[in-house]
């Protein structure tokens, strides 16, 4: 069976669905590496919460829902920039730093990327959700994504906050990474608001000019 998209009718089991075993043993492995070889374990263990949620709703589920490959592919692109980034905290990451190096920025943005891949990688997978499981309209599978993406956002942001000023102050500035930006958390959500926008507008585009 061919890669599979949002809207084709059948997608296959995990047992029969080799890319898919692959991305998870690939993202098992590579989770385990960054714990292992992180240089901040309790940083680490906040940053993955919403990573082991996110694995559990995705097992869960399985039997009910099954994404299709390209939402699955989405899906594993942002957990291993995330993971990637709780390795050394988002603020300290080195690929971040070589970006800022050659770009003489003045900040390290692996913590922008992350945020704007959030919106571009996991639009997609919630457009499917919306289109399979409810059959709305296109219209409104379209804007969906791009509001719930602002909301999360907004959601995430407000844990960073509590996290960080009331359950765990001791680790605050290193998991909220705002390096010193009053407006982090705002240019956080719209980043990946614009993300969202773009996936939406490129599958607005695909379904406009598709020949079905």
């Amino acid at each position: 069976m061919a890669f599979s998209f949002a809207l084709d009718p059948e997608h296959r089991h995990f047992r029969k669905n080799p890319l898919l075993i692959f991305y998870v043993l690939v993202f098992l492995g590579y989770w385990a590496y960054t714990g292992f070889n992180t240089p901040d374990l309790n940083n680490w263990w906040l940053e993955n919460t919403l990573t082991f949620t996110a694995i559990i709703l995705l097992v869960a589920f399985y039997k009910h829902f099954r994404f299709s490959d390209a939402s699955y592919t989405c899906i594993f692109l942002f957990m291993m920039l995330h993971v990637y980034g709780s390795q050394y905290t988002y603020s300290e990451n080195p690929f971040g730093y070589w970006v800022k190096d050659e770009l003489d920025l003045a900040r390290n943005h692996y913590d922008r990327l992350v945020h704007f891949s959030f919106g571009f990688l996991l639009a997609y997978p919630m457009y499917e959700l919306f289109r399979r499981l409810t059959k709305m309209r296109l219209l409104f599978a379209l804007l969906l994504p791009i509001e719930l993406t602002i909301s999360l956002g907004a959601f995430y942001e407000l844990i960073e906050w509590a996290v960080a000023d009331i359950f765990f102050p001791a680790q605050g500035m290193a998991y909220l990474g705002t390096q010193g930006d009053i407006w982090d958390a705002q240019k956080d959500i719209a980043i990946a608001m614009f993300g969202a926008m773009l996936t939406m507008g490129t599958v607005f585009l695909s379904n406009r000019f598709s020949p079905n």
